[in-house]
């Protein structure tokens, strides 16, 4: 069998194809996986460093403010979309799976166009235009959340079961991980972190947060910062003799996971799934210009079951964070009910439910009925990133 696997950009859209990839491979050895991805995204070093092969296509998104970029945009989308014709033409996949980002539209297309079966797979509690649009056309919609049914026209291939998270996001070991961040046992840890690209907000706040609270709560730190934030931050915390390991990205997070008492970060869907099934408490800082609000909407999904604390990123400031981290902190018979809570939002197997809808779309079997598969608690009935 050859599944085709395209999506990319940003963690969020290429971790989850990686998920499903190991999870076809782990049921079928002898599966082909092929990814395609843009050179300028994460998925350019994630991919291969999976172990999966990858090729490229060119892609853009449209600025939303620049309109007069749109052309050029627009002329690199018509490349992108015959480079993927020419990949699925060739290559001829059993089925193809897009897991959003640029590159999923011309991808999913060229599927379409050359009659090959598509599945979609939507992370975020409401959806982009591409997947709506490509919602239309694909076989199967697999959702993360139960709340983006409505905003497909077409209900009938839309399944919700989560969003895929990689098997070894759960075997982290505590002690094993805080020696390799150089960290004490026995004392909190706080790990913070604002995507696969870091966010300057939360570290800012963070590095505040750190200052006001060293000397008066017994807490370590550690600072995912992005690469470009990354010198700036570690000289900073080393000047100011600050509890923290810098680092500006982390391939191991499960490592991090596993030594934290406590994640501050962005609400991502793949952030999300991570959290939930890990049962890590956390405060959700969600980025304020995500389109159509959806990271708000993802944090509202765990914050309204008591499965995480929010901040609003423009409430964000060091005081708010520290008097957060502490509050919790203290309390811990509250951060056991964060991570209870979680861990029921969370959904293990939403890599195993995909893989299987793969497979039997490849042999060629007609996609199952579309059911209304979700929890009663009204969460993605099969996860949630």
């Amino acid at each position: 069998m050859r599944v085709l696997i395209a999506g990319g950009g940003t963690g969020g859209h290429v971790y989850p194809g990686v998920a499903v990839a190991e999870e076809l491979k782990r049921r079928h050895a002898d599966t082909e996986v092929l990814f395609v991805g843009s050179r300028r995204g994460l998925e350019a070093s994630a991919v291969p460093e999976a172990g999966f092969a990858i090729r490229f296509v060119l892609t853009r998104g449209l600025p939303r403010r620049a309109w007069w970029r749109w052309p050029g945009a627009v002329l690199a989308n018509v490349v992108g979309f015959v480079q993927s014709l020419w990949i699925v033409a060739t290559w001829r996949p059993g089925v193809v799976l897009g897991t959003g980002g640029y590159v999923s539209g011309p991808v999913a297309l060229a599927a379409w166009v050359l009659r090959r079966p598509l599945v979609i797979q939507e992370q975020n509690s409401i959806p982009g235009l591409a997947n709506r649009w490509l919602g239309r056309i694909a076989d199967e919609v697999h959702l993360s959340f139960v709340e983006a049914r409505s905003y497909f026209a077409r209900k009938d291939n839309l399944k919700v079961s989560g969003n895929p998270v990689r098997a070894h996001i759960l075997s982290g070991d505590r002690e094993q991980a805080l020696r390799e961040f150089g960290l004490e046992p026995g004392r909190p840890t706080v790990f913070v972190f604002g995507g696969s690209r870091g966010a300057r907000r939360i570290n800012e706040g963070a590095l505040d947060a750190m200052r006001r609270l060293k000397g008066r709560v017994d807490v370590q730190f550690i600072l995912q910062t992005g690469r470009e934030d990354y010198e700036r931050a570690k000289a900073e915390v080393e000047r100011d003799g600050l509890p923290a390991r810098v680092v500006p990205f982390l391939q191991r997070i499960h490592m991090a996971y596993a030594a934290a008492d406590l994640v501050v970060c962005r609400s991502g869907a793949m952030t999300l799934a991570e959290i939930a099934v890990c049962g890590t408490p956390a405060i959700l800082v969600p980025y304020p210009h995500a389109a159509h609000n959806h990271q708000v909407v993802n944090a509202s999904n765990l914050v309204d079951r008591g499965a995480a604390a929010m901040i609003l990123d423009r409430d964000l400031t060091g005081e708010r964070l520290a008097k957060e981290i502490a509050h919790w902190l203290a309390d811990r018979p509250g951060l056991s009910r964060l991570s209870a809570n979680a861990r029921l939002f969370a959904r293990p197997d939403a890599a195993q439910r995909i893989a299987r809808s793969l497979e039997r779309l490849a042999a060629g079997r007609a996609p199952e009925a579309a059911a209304e598969n979700g929890h009663a608690n009204g969460h993605a009935a099969g996860g949630g990133r």
